[in-house]
């Protein structure tokens, strides 16, 4: 199919041009937004150009996308010097250790809340947008590919907008997609969304056709995922949350259709919920941010009805099965803006089944998500707080250790905290699982050391929180000259046994 086809808005054929041209429109200082989320849908012409005319001039941008972008693009625009700023999330060593250099700004928002503050002018407001597009309907709409993530807000906030049509993605994308756009406050509405499954906005993003100054045309592929295959320690975690969810339906807290799963990017995630497919559970549905390989398990399983999402993130044998077999898929799939797909009301609403990865975890149960030795960023928080705040059931798992054995997983006191013990229900590691729902934290702690932490860190934690109940005491016990011995064990040796 020629591209032409892919622009039913005639007057706009006249707007098509080379990345370097579009690219110009851009200028040193501005806002960007850029669609992408979690390695698809992303623009990858436009950033590439962006980033050249950064190594012979001075330009540096803000940079906004929905969460991590593929097609080293993060990265060439970090080595280029172009990003000043960036948000709300990342996943790209060469950027990551920018940030941790201190040489790029990184401002890490929960990512339900980057259009609102935009929409509120809270912060500065989006100079142009870069969005990825399958076509231009007749109305001039813009018609995403395998994501949506924040590029609808983007592209109507923006002053400016450049599309690139890819015409490597399949036209059957069209009519997945769910564009819901709320009110201004106070006019706000209840989002009129009751379940997964539930279409309560547009197919394409509306915009005046005016604000499109440039359209590239571009044919390469997004960039696939990094998820490993399973292995034993995750198969082990999977088993002891398909146990604890056979128990939870025993006792009727739940039904054998559990209640709607969200799953977080990662080896361990997407394992997990794939090996959900060998347990006794029908007639799933997920209401998540990425659509990974174990979704499509899951289907082929005939374990699930339907997937909500805000991206699709595949496998390189994952994505030539299900992008050249959609139409097996598509009346079983939805990807929505992911201030609806992360929507804190909704996910209450809905009663998720919340499942993210942690770096680390206390024995009380705060989790860090983000940063090393509490100081080196990781990737960013992304969507695991809208999650773990409002979730049916919060979960969080782990690998009990790293590093061949030199780092365990479960600490005395978590590094840097992103998600308190109040938004923390299960834990979880291939040791076990511990059930942390109505405990207090000198329980907790107990439960957490005996269920999920390896040896020998099992009786060396267990050692210091009988010190600290002897010596310190209080609601949480800490020795605090101790609590954070492991990590600078750690730093200083090369492993938390020293």
């Amino acid at each position: 199919m020629s591209y032409e086809s892919r622009i039913r808005l005639p007057e706009l054929l006249s707007r098509v041009t080379s990345a370097d041209a579009a690219a110009e429109w851009i200028r040193d200082g501005m806002v960007v937004g850029m669609s992408g989320f979690t390695r698809a849908g992303d623009a990858k012409a436009v950033p590439l150009a962006l980033a050249e005319r950064a190594r012979r001039e001075p330009l540096k941008i803000t940079l906004m996308t929905g969460a991590s972008l593929g097609s080293d693009i993060d990265r060439t625009l970090a080595e280029a010097g172009a990003i000043a700023r960036r948000m709300p999330f990342q996943a790209d060593p060469t950027l990551r250790a920018a940030i941790n250099r201190g040489e790029v700004m990184f401002i890490d928002h929960h990512l339900s809340e980057t259009v609102e503050l935009l929409r509120t002018r809270q912060i500065p407001p989006i100079d142009i947008a870069v969005i990825e597009a399958v076509a231009i309907t007749e109305t001039g709409a813009i018609v995403p590919t395998t994501s949506i993530g924040n590029s609808a807000s983007f592209a109507i906030l923006a002053d400016k907008v450049i599309i690139e049509i890819n015409t490597s993605q399949s036209t059957a994308l069209e009519g997945l997609h769910d564009i819901f756009i709320p009110k201004h406050r106070p006019q706000r509405e209840p989002m009129p969304l009751m379940t997964p499954y539930d279409r309560i906005g547009t197919t394409a993003i509306e915009i005046p056709p005016e604000k499109i100054v440039a359209i590239v045309i571009t044919d390469k592929a997004d960039s696939t995922s990094t998820v490993l295959p399973a292995d034993a320690e995750t198969a082990a975690i999977a088993g002891h949350l398909v146990e604890f969810f056979q128990r939870e339906v025993a006792q009727g807290r739940l039904t054998e259709r559990l209640l709607p799963l969200q799953a977080g990017i990662g080896t361990v995630a997407n394992a997990v919920m794939s090996g959900l497919g060998a347990g006794p559970f029908r007639h799933l549905s997920m209401y998540s941010e990425v659509l990974q390989d174990s979704t499509f398990d899951l289907f082929d399983a005939g374990k699930l009805d339907f997937a909500s999402g805000s991206s699709i993130t595949l496998s390189p044998t994952r994505a030539a099965q299900v992008f050249g077999h959609l139409d097996a898929y598509k009346d079983r799939l939805v990807l929505r803006t992911q201030e609806v797909s992360n929507h804190p009301e909704i996910i209450r609403r809905l009663g998720i089944i919340a499942l993210n990865t942690a770096l680390e975890a206390d024995i009380y149960g705060n989790v860090n998500s983000t940063h090393v030795l509490g100081t080196h960023m990781m990737n960013g928080i992304g969507g695991s707080g809208d999650f773990a705040r409002n979730a049916y059931l919060s979960i969080f798992a782990t690998k009990s250790v790293a590093k061949g054995g030199a780092v365990s997983s479960i600490v005395p006191m978590v590094s840097h905290v992103d998600h308190i013990p109040q938004d923390v229900d299960i834990l979880v590691t291939e040791v076990g699982l511990a059930d942390l729902r109505g405990l207090a934290p000198r329980e907790r702690a107990r439960l957490i050391i005996a269920n999920c932490t390896a040896q020998p860190y099992r009786d060396m934690l267990l050692a210091y929180h009988e010190e600290a109940v002897a010596t310190r005491g209080g609601q949480t016990p800490h020795v605090l000259e101790k609590a954070l011995s492991w990590h600078v064990r750690y730093r200083d040796t090369g492993s938390m046994l020293g």
